[in-house]
């Protein structure tokens, strides 16, 4: 909520300084998709590779950063908006810093991302739909966590008792089903030096 004796304040050094200092686009990988998907580990591999070819970044994970900024939020439809909703802000002013920004969130719900694009100037929200199929991200169950869903331990688990809606029309869109993450990742970073130029 805003109150009304809160002012804009606006600074020197403006965010086309910032990405001119840094000789790159600033810009927002959204990874979307299960958990299982193999968001984490593209976005990770991704971050890497852009290291690599000297590109300033910062990569915001969903389980890290409910270890701090949204510790306080559970896993409600509302509390899920929420978490959405802060994400948005903090990469939004990573961006506006000049950064290439990832995030790897399951962030289920299209309105929520549409939400953060909202947030961003055109071109700048880039949709990673890191797809693979249910049955896939359960037979990989990296932290166990679909096994407890079946059991009844977990409510609300995106896949099984909570839905998904997956991008309509992705930006990137990749199938872990089909593509190593060394792929997956070389496909995120062509389509960065094709149209972040």
């Amino acid at each position: 909520m805003k109150t009304e004796n809160t002012v804009w304040h606006m600074h020197q050094v403006s965010k086309h300084d910032r990405a001119s200092l840094k000789q790159q686009k600033p810009c927002l990988l959204w990874y979307t998709g299960l958990s299982g998907s193999g968001k984490s580990t593209i976005a990770n591999a991704v971050d890497e590779l852009l290291f690599k070819q000297g590109k300033h970044t910062y990569l915001l994970d969903g389980d890290n950063v409910r270890h701090g900024l949204n510790g306080d939020l559970g896993f409600s439809d509302a509390e899920r908006v929420e978490n959405i909703r802060r994400i948005g802000e903090v990469s939004k002013l990573f961006v506006d810093a000049g950064l290439i920004v990832s995030t790897a969130f399951i962030s289920p719900f299209r309105a929520d991302r549409e939400m953060v694009r909202k947030m961003l100037e055109e071109g700048e929200f880039i949709e990673v739909f890191i797809d693979a199929p249910l049955d896939v991200c359960e037979s990989r169950d990296p932290k166990g966590l679909y096994k407890k869903a079946r059991a009844g331990e977990i409510k609300d688990f995106t896949g099984i008792t909570s839905d998904y809606e997956a991008p309509l029309q992705a930006d990137i869109h990749i199938k872990t089903d089909e593509m190593s993450v060394i792929e997956s990742a070389e496909k995120v970073v062509q389509y960065l030096d094709e149209s972040c130029k």
